[in-house]
């Protein structure tokens, strides 16, 4: 394929296709093959919808009497996704006027019928509030429209008039998708065929706040207007080694905080319980929404000013200000009595105070600060109330499904 680049951070990266465009190219490749009544690799022509075309390689693997399977093999370009060099599989067949396709999806234009479905190592959806429903193959809208195009496009050429089923799979999806945010999603058994552009731009931070999107949606679908929500894994420790919540409940929103208290108050979210490790959520006491060190650091900036504030010295100011970690300056501020309680006392102060600000009116939002070593730093006043709140309502869930 003809090579497209963007620029991150000053460096030029390669970029890739999605599953979704290795589903339409593995489809179009079979479809041709069966209606031609030929037998071999065929190099394929794809229309994105971000408006490149890609030409790409679809090999044959099986030829029957009345279907072709042709795979594609997906590559990420420069990003860094779990699904980079899977093959994805096309199935095409011919269908009987009378043959039944009850829960395939159709799709019906003049005299050429098309029936999608998924195959193996392609996930189900089994909560509300995706893109597909509940019980159909995760092949998103997208895609589906796709590969509907680019098989109608081939009958078309060949004249062909009549219906034709098309079964993607992918054999290592359901290994690879138990790496992804599938299963927290409620896409289960496989990878998604996923995409919007066809495109995969390296390092996009789309995909991951659509995913946070979604998840905070299907938490408010369910009747679920508590929300707790995570910067990541040790966050999710921590609520459920210490706090006794069930990680299945939280979101991760990784760096993107103010993004996501955005989502979660524009999808109906009353009450939100952020919890996180100091060396992230300390920057909140600055305002800083989106924590990721490219964007924003100034961690032993706040301690040291919030020290200097409760009347440390000058040298231990400095001090502070040279350690590499929250954990290191915190081991400095205990030099000094009673130092460290008033610093994460107004830090914590600091924190709820921008936290408010961000959700407004619509929602509370509450944060349990913490480290490893030290465990629980600060809590802004609501969180004890809400963490009590959300621990009923689990406990009363867990009682029902007993």
């Amino acid at each position: 394929m003809e090579e497209s680049y963007v620029y991150r951070q000053q460096k030029k990266l390669r970029c890739g296709y999605t599953t979704g465009t290795c589903a339409a190219a593995a489809s179009l490749a079979a479809a041709a093959l069966l209606l031609q009544n030929e037998s071999t690799d065929l190099p394929v022509t794809v229309d994105t919808p971000k408006g490149i075309r890609l030409n790409l390689e679809a090999e044959l693997t099986e030829a029957g009497e009345d279907f072709r399977i042709c795979r594609v093999r997906k590559d990420g370009g420069d990003d860094p996704d779990v699904t980079n060099g899977m093959w994805i599989y096309a199935r095409v067949g011919f269908s009987n006027s009378g043959e039944e396709k009850s829960g395939w999806i159709e799709h019906k234009n003049d005299k050429i019928i098309l029936y999608l479905s998924g195959g193996v190592g392609v996930g189900v959806a089994t909560k509300p509030g995706l893109s597909c429903k509940v019980g159909e193959y995760a092949i998103n809208p997208v895609p589906r429209s796709m590969i509907f195009q680019h098989v109608e496009k081939v009958c078309r050429q060949q004249n062909f008039e009549g219906r034709l089923w098309v079964e993607i799979s992918a054999p290592e999806g359901e290994e690879r998708g138990r790496k992804t945010f599938n299963s927290r999603l409620g896409i289960l058994g496989g990878i998604s065929i996923l995409g919007t552009s066809g495109i995969v731009e390296p390092m996009s931070q789309e995909a991951l706040l659509k995913t946070i999107e979604l998840e905070i949606g299907q938490r408010v679908l369910e009747g679920k207007t508590d929300l707790v929500m995570v910067p990541g894994n040790y966050g999710l420790d921590f609520a459920a080694g210490q706090l006794g919540l069930n990680l299945n409940e939280a979101v991760k929103c990784s760096n993107f905080l103010g993004a996501a208290i955005d989502m979660a108050v524009q999808a109906g979210v009353k009450r939100l319980l952020l919890i996180g490790h100091m060396g992230k959520l300390v920057k909140l006491a600055a305002g800083i929404m989106n924590t990721h060190s490219r964007e924003a650091d100034g961690r032993m900036e706040i301690l040291a000013a919030y020290s200097g504030a409760l009347g440390a010295p000058p040298e231990l100011i400095r001090r502070i200000l040279e350690a590499v970690t929250v954990d290191q300056a915190m081991d400095l501020m205990e030099e000094r009595p009673g130092l460290l309680p008033g610093v994460m006392e107004e830090v914590t102060r600091a924190a709820s105070r921008h936290l408010k600000r961000r959700a407004g009116e619509e929602m509370e939002a509450e944060a349990i600060l913490f480290t490893n070593e030290r465990g629980v730093l600060g809590r802004t006043p609501g969180a004890d109330r809400l963490l009590a709140r959300i621990q009923q309502r689990e406990m009363l869930q867990a009682g029902k499904e007993i």
